[in-house]
Parts: C-alpha cells; sequence; structure tokens
C-alpha cells in the first residue's frame, strides 16, 4: 500500500470517527432538549439514552443491512447513528406526534424512545429486510425485548441450514444476518432474560447482546439486584469452551473507550456472522447523566463521590479528548462543530413542534370559527362563548379540548334546530371517528391477508373416509401444511422425536427433518418470543405450549409483545404466530384448567380459537395459514382419541372465524359453548327432550373474534331465552359472551327471562373423574339450569322436577 493510499485510509478513518462523535454530540442534545420540553409541559414523560452512546456508536458499525435489533429504551444514539431515526423523528415521538410519517416507530402510540423501523409496506405486505436496517418494536416492561430476541437470532440459522428457505431472498442472505439486543444491568436481574440467554445458547442462534451498565435500576445499586455485582461474572458459565460450538464469547469493555468498544463489537458481529456464536457483550463504566427519567432526580440516591465519578468518566467527554489526543481533530474545530450541532437540534426540535402543533392550530381555528357562528345564533350565546374562549387561551392545545369545547356547546345548545349546530355535531362526529382510526387501528390486520377475509370452504368426504382418532386428523393436517408452506416451522415441549404428548406431528419430524419440526426445552416464555423473532423475519413459527394453564408462564410475552406489536407500530410490524395448545377436561389441577377469560382479555390483537374436536382445528389451522394475524388454538384435551372421518381435503378446507355454527335445532332455549362442552351440551339435550324442553345449541368456534355474523342473535329471535356453558369460573368467559350477544349483538330486548350462566366452580378443577363432574359444567347441571329456566316463566309446563 501507498503512503499516499494509508494517509487517505486514516483520514477517511478520522473522518468516520468524528462523524461517529458528532452523531453522539447531537443525541446527548436532544437528551438535554427533551428534559425541558418535558418540564415546559410540551411533552408527557422523557426517558433518554445520555451516558450510552459511545458504545452505540461502536455498535452501530458492526451492523449490517438485514440485521435486526431487540433493544432497550435507551438506544437513541443507536438508531441516529444507522440513520434510521431522525432528530426531528425523536422530537415528534416525544410530542406524541400521532402520523407515522412524523413518528414512524409508533405514530404516537408509545412513549419516547420506544424504536421501531417499518418492517412492512402500507398495504401490509414484507419489505426485503435484507435490504433495512431492522429494529423490532420496542417495549417498557424490562426484559421483554429478550424472548423475542431468541427468535430474530434463530431464524437466521434456519435460513442458512434449511434449502427450502434459500429462495426467500427477501428475508436472509444464507442466514448472514445477526441480531443484536440491548438491555440495561438491572433488567439482567430478570427470569426472561436468563430464560433467552439459555434458549440461545442452546439453539446456537447468532445473537450479540449488550448490557448498558450504569450501576444502577432506578434508584437501586448493582449490590441489590446481581449476585457479587457483576453480571458478567455470572455469565461465565455461558462462555464457549477451548475447541467447542456451543456457548457464547463473553467480553466486558468499559463505556467510555470507543477503540476498544469498536474492536469488540466488530469482532462480536463478525463471529456470530460467520459462526453462528452469539456473544455478551458486558459494558461497565457507564453513566446516566439526567438520572433514569424525568420523573426524578439521580441526585436524590447518588452519592456526591458517585457524581462526581460520572461527570469525570462521561463517555462522550472522554471520547473528545481522545480524538484531541489522537490529532483527529483540534479543540478549537471542534467546538465550532459542536455549536452547529447544538443549533441544528434545535433548529429540528422546532421544526417537529411546529410539525406536530400546526395542524391542531388549523382545527381549533375552525373549531372557533364554528363556536363563535353558533353563539351568534342562539339568544343566549353565553356557554358556547365561553367553551370558545376556553379553546382559544389554551396554549398548547390538544384535540381532546377541541371535542370537548363541540361537546359543551352542543350540550348549551340541546334543542335548537339551528344550521350552525349542524355543523358543529357533524365536525364532532367526523372527529371522533378519526380520533378512533388514529390511535386505535392495525389491531389486528387490515391488509388483504386478514385471516377474516379467508372464506370458509367446507370439508369434502369420500364415501369411504376413513374414520381416524383426532390426534391422526391434525397430523394429516399438519404433514399437509409443512409440505405446502417451507416458512411453516413447528417446536414445542415434545414436539420432535415424540411428535408432541398427544402424536398430532408424530413421525413428521422424521419426514422433515430436526428444524422442521423441534423438540425444545421446557420454557415457555421464551418459546412464544422465540415464535414472535421468527415470524417477525418472514417465517410462519407453529410454537406448542404443552397445555393451555402453563400459557400463564408467556402471558406476558403474549400480551405486551404479541398481541399489541401490529397496533404499537400502527401496521409497521406483524408477526403471524400461531400458539398450539390444549386445554379442557383432562385430570388434576394443572391440566384440566380454563383460564380462558383472562387470556383472551389480555390478548386483543390475537385471535383465539376453541374448536370442538380436531377437524375443526385443521380447518382453523389452514384458515390461519393463509393469513397474517397471530392467534391461539386450543385443542380438546379429550378429543384426541375420538374417532372422525378424515376429510378429503384435509391440507386445503377451511374454517371461517367468527362464525358459530348450530348443532342442534331448537325452539325453547338457546345454549351458547365452545369446545369440549360443546359435547357434554348434546348429551344434555336428550334428557331436556324428554322433559318437554327443545334446546337449540350454538358453538361459538371463536372467542377472539366473536359471531362477526349475527347466529347467536337470530337464535334469540326464535327462543328468546340464553344459557352460556363454559369452563372458565363464575363471571369468566360467560361474562364475556354475555357482553358480545346481550351487548354488541343487541340481544338484550330478544330475552323474554334473564340470562342463566353455567359455568365452572370458584376453584380449580378437582383430581379425577368425580374431581372432574363436580367441578365443571356437567350434563346434570347443563339440564338443571335450562329447565329451571324454563320453569321460572312456565311452572305450568315445567313442573318442579330436580
Amino acid at each position: 500500500m501507498s503512503r499516499t493510499q494509508k494517509r487517505s485510509k486514516r483520514e477517511t478513518g478520522r473522518e468516520a470517527i468524528l462523524a461517529d462523535y458528532r452523531v453522539g454530540f447531537r443525541s446527548r442534545q436532544a437528551s438535554l432538549l427533551g428534559r425541558k420540553e418535558v418540564f415546559s409541559g410540551k411533552a408527557k414523560f422523557g426517558i433518554f439514552g445520555d451516558g450510552k452512546e459511545v458504545a452505540q456508536l461502536a455498535m452501530a458499525r458492526a451492523f449490517r443491512p438485514g440485521d435486526v435489533r431487540a433493544g432497550y429504551y435507551r438506544d437513541q444514539t443507536f438508531m441516529l447513528a444507522l440513520g434510521v431515526l431522525t432528530v426531528e423523528q425523536f422530537f415528534a415521538q416525544l410530542y406524541a406526534h400521532a402520523d407515522v410519517e412524523a413518528d414512524p416507530s409508533s405514530a404516537g402510540r408509545q412513549m419516547t424512545a420506544h424504536f421501531a423501523t417499518r418492517l412492512l409496506e402500507p398495504d401490509g405486505s414484507w419489505k426485503a429486510l435484507v435490504e433495512e436496517y431492522n429494529s423490532s418494536a420496542d417495549g417498557s416492561p424490562t426484559a421483554s425485548q429478550m424472548p423475542r430476541l431468541v427468535g430474530l437470532a434463530y431464524a437466521s440459522r434456519l435460513y442458512r441450514e434449511l434449502p427450502e428457505l434459500h429462495a426467500l431472498t427477501r428475508f436472509s442472505r444464507n442466514g448472514d444476518e445477526v441480531a443484536f439486543g440491548t438491555i440495561g444491568n438491572a433488567s439482567c436481574a430478570e427470569g426472561l432474560f436468563w430464560e433467552a440467554v439459555n434458549a440461545i445458547g442452546v439453539l446456537r442462534a447468532p445473537a450479540v447482546i449488550s448490557i448498558w451498565d450504569d450501576g444502577y435500576g432506578i434508584s437501586v445499586p448493582n449490590e441489590h439486584q446481581i449476585t457479587n455485582g457483576s453480571v458478567s461474572e455470572l455469565l461465565q458459565g455461558f462462555r464457549r469452551g477451548e475447541g467447542t460450538s456451543g456457548g457464547f464469547d463473553v467480553h466486558r469493555v468499559r463505556g467510555w473507550d470507543y477503540a476498544a468498544l469498536r474492536e469488540t463489537y466488530l469482532e462480536a458481529a463478525d463471529t456470530a456472522r460467520r459462526e453462528h456464536v452469539p456473544s455478551i457483550v458486558h459494558v461497565v463504566e457507564m453513566t446516566q447523566p439526567q438520572g433514569h427519567s424525568t420523573s426524578g432526580s439521580h441526585e436524590r440516591y447518588k452519592s456526591k463521590e458517585r457524581l462526581a465519578w460520572e461527570r469525570e468518566v462521561d463517555c462522550l467527554a472522554r471520547m473528545r479528548d481522545w480524538m484531541i489526543e489522537q490529532g483527529i481533530v483540534e479543540a478549537d474545530a471542534l467546538d465550532r462543530l459542536e455549536d452547529d450541532d447544538r443549533a441544528a437540534v434545535v433548529a429540528a426540535k422546532d421544526r417537529a413542534w411546529k410539525a406536530y402543533l400546526d395542524p391542531i392550530r388549523e382545527e381549533r381555528d375552525a373549531v372557533s370559527g364554528m363556536l363563535e357562528a353558533l353563539a351568534g345564533g342562539v339568544e343566549d350565546g353565553a356557554a358556547v362563548r365561553r367553551a370558545g374562549e376556553r379553546l382559544r387561551s389554551a396554549a398548547v392545545p390538544l384535540r381532546r379540548d377541541l371535542v370537548q369545547a363541540a361537546t359543551d356547546a352542543l350540550v348549551a345548545t340541546r334543542g335548537k334546530d339551528l344550521p350552525e349546530r349542524a355543523r358543529l355535531a357533524a365536525w364532532r362526529r367526523r372527529a371522533t371517528i378519526e380520533g378512533d382510526e388514529r390511535y386505535g387501528s392495525h389491531l389486528y390486520s387490515e391488509s388483504a391477508r386478514s385471516p377474516l377475509r379467508v372464506e370458509a370452504v367446507p370439508p369434502a368426504y369420500d364415501d369411504d373416509a376413513e374414520m381416524l382418532r383426532g390426534f391422526e386428523i391434525l397430523n394429516r393436517c399438519f404433514d399437509a401444511a409443512l409440505a405446502r408452506h417451507p416458512e411453516l416451522i413447528a417446536f414445542g415441549e415434545d414436539v420432535g422425536k415424540l411428535g408432541d404428548v398427544n402424536q398430532g406431528f408424530m413421525g413428521l419430524q422424521e419426514h422433515y427433518g430436526e428444524l422442521r419440526v423441534s423438540d425444545a426445552g421446557i420454557r415457555e416464555a421464551t418459546l412464544l418470543g422465540q415464535a414472535i423473532g421468527m415470524a417477525e423475519r418472514g417465517l410462519r413459527p407453529l410454537v406448542e405450549i404443552q397445555y393451555l394453564d402453563y400459557m400463564l408462564y408467556a402471558l406476558q410475552t403474549l400480551s405486551d409483545d404479541l398481541a399489541s406489536l401490529r397496533w404499537r407500530t400502527r401496521g409497521g410490524q406483524k408477526a403471524p404466530v400461531i400458539v398450539r395448545t390444549r386445554g379442557h377436561r383432562l385430570e388434576g389441577v394443572w391440566h384440566s384448567g380454563s383460564p380462558m377469560a383472562g387470556i383472551l382479555n389480555l390478548v386483543r390483537g390475537v385471535h383465539v380459537c376453541v374448536p370442538r374436536d380436531m377437524t375443526r382445528a385443521a380447518g382453523m389451522y389452514n384458515t390461519l395459514l393463509r393469513g397474517d394475524d397471530p392467534a391461539i388454538v386450543v385443542e380438546v384435551l379429550n378429543g384426541y382419541r375420538l374417532r372422525e372421518p378424515l376429510p378429503a381435503n384435509i391440507g386445503e378446507f377451511t374454517v371461517e372465524l367468527g362464525v358459530p355454527e348450530v348443532l342442534r335445532e331448537g325452539r325453547d332455549v338457546t345454549l351458547v359453548t365452545y369446545g369440549a362442552c360443546c359435547r357434554i351440551a348434546l348429551e344434555a339435550a336428550e334428557p331436556l327432550r324428554e322433559l318437554g324442553v327443545d334446546i337449540e345449541i350454538v358453538d361459538v368456534g371463536t372467542l377472539l373474534p366473536f359471531d362477526r355474523r349475527g347466529v347467536i342473535a337470530r337464535s334469540l329471535r326464535k327462543t328468546a331465552r340464553l344459557v352460556l356453558v363454559d369452563e372458565d369460573v363464575p363471571g369468566g368467559t360467560t361474562a364475556y359472551m354475555m357482553r358480545q350477544i346481550l351487548e354488541v349483538e343487541d340481544g338484550y330486548h330478544l330475552l323474554d327471562s334473564k340470562p342463566v350462566t353455567v359455568p365452572a366452580k370458584e376453584h380449580r378443577p378437582a383430581y379425577g373423574s368425580d374431581g372432574d363432574y363436580w367441578s365443571k359444567p356437567s350434563r346434570e347441571s347443563i339440564v338443571e339450569a335450562v329447565y329451571g329456566l324454563l320453569r321460572e316463566s312456565e311452572p305450568g309446563r315445567f313442573p318442579e322436577t330436580f
């Protein structure tokens, strides 16, 4: 290499280092200004990444197109360094600007420093992720980013090692992508962290995990968080040994040492990329100059000595001194650049504020004009004028202020038939609809691939259709699905070699290989997180949680991450995970539970399917695989050995979600239920017939969505009486179904009698057949409830029997 070439390379290096510093400096200025904006009342809350800048600059140098981040709400410098976040967008999020162009991360739905990139096109289809710097959507619950990191990293291994995935070049280039995870030191005390680290090591998934260690978790120091105060020492047991393929490379580096940080990250990322060996980078001697958030000052819990030490080792100050010492930049020149960057950050803040506030001010002016016109059109317009004055006096108007002013004016002029009032009322209706859309859209898929757009294809049967046991029906369904969808990956406890505990996957690992049908450890939270991360990278995971009761282990990840993902990114990300589980009646407290209400009320954004038999389950799986929403399918535990005819179109027929099925026509009472209770309700129909009761039985099929076609309301128009049967506790899913029927479907005025519920008991289901009988709805409890409902209204026709 010539001297000229060497000089050019050195200068390019200097330029890159200086560029990094300037990104970090602008990030710090944004933090300082952001805090002031909160205290001035322009923003609600601030949490910032100051003190973490230099390590994030180094990490960004190792990040490549196609890589993905699962991060921590201190990562603003990293996002700025990649160019996927601008300072203006940072402030737009701080102000809660509900516009996806202004705040691409969440369109104002998440607080500041919760970052995401747009993985999807506006129509809901995937972008070419290999061409993008990708960030999965952040969440506030500590360590909640770790479960999905498992799948984001593991997807690279699948893309490299499964030939059938090599054609999916929009998502991977031979599995070369690295998943970068970041987490604070105190959050490493969470179980999700340790479960995820263990899973990544077991799966040999190419992740680089950074631990930002500033010595505290809000006010609580490390000695109360981590044994011996050092997480990297505890992690030594995960270090890979000499000549072994498993385990992590574990690095410890200081947060102000730019040169060492760059070298560490480049080495860790290169090893993960080439060898699929994960790394942990413990970044120590970090600081948090403004404290945890705008909620309080760190001076309340840090000593003077600690505060002085933090000023001494501040990473940007150290990097500045180092650059000057190395001759990278002169101090005077750097002073001028810093002045320019301060001014640029202030200008970006001002632009963001103006872009946020101007449309609201325009709306305020329009509403104020309507209020003035209305006040002039009534004899006593004082109340309307007061509403207008309050609206105009607001220094920082909100859209809710506009709606409230319009409401007050409409209340004050009720009964007046005035064109000015009609215009104001029309504006208010429109503003309410727009607000609902602004903050409520994209809970479920709005794309052409929504599973709710999949039309029903009924099962077709040959004259000599085989009568198979339920698990064999599912086995044929899964076999067809794996053959049709190369991106479908099934995994869970005992799913692989055994073919799951009820043998729905029996023999499929042998046929499709260990990476398509996989065994997994006992780790429900990260099984679900693994599925989320895989789905965010274009795969279709079917993850098994062995029993419905064990879903509670994963409920936080299911609720806070999966269910809200599409909504909290306003359609920017999706994870079409299918969770397979089994529940209802078996034996014992933790194999027979039905915590359905707790689940379905925490997972809005996820479809909840409760098929009564395995043929219906197969149809639901087929439907879901044609869609792009996440779902839970709860199979009936005692249905695996019951025989059903095999549909000739086992891999093709579909079930329309949200459309109940009438299992038995009747005229006296509508009984609504699902899952295992369908069979018991049908058993109860015979003794009820002998008692003179003609019962109509409706299987809801799915709880989310619930009866999109008004099937139950049509039934009530005929029977005028309602009984709800369910295995959940009293006031659980029966209460949910009752609201859907009486309020949403407007069924309350169709009833001649009060609705009756037949739930399980308040205690957990007891062991044994008799324990089951007295714990959950039975044939007799259904008969007694239905008969009692009719006897109350027609005692002459239905004499006392029980």
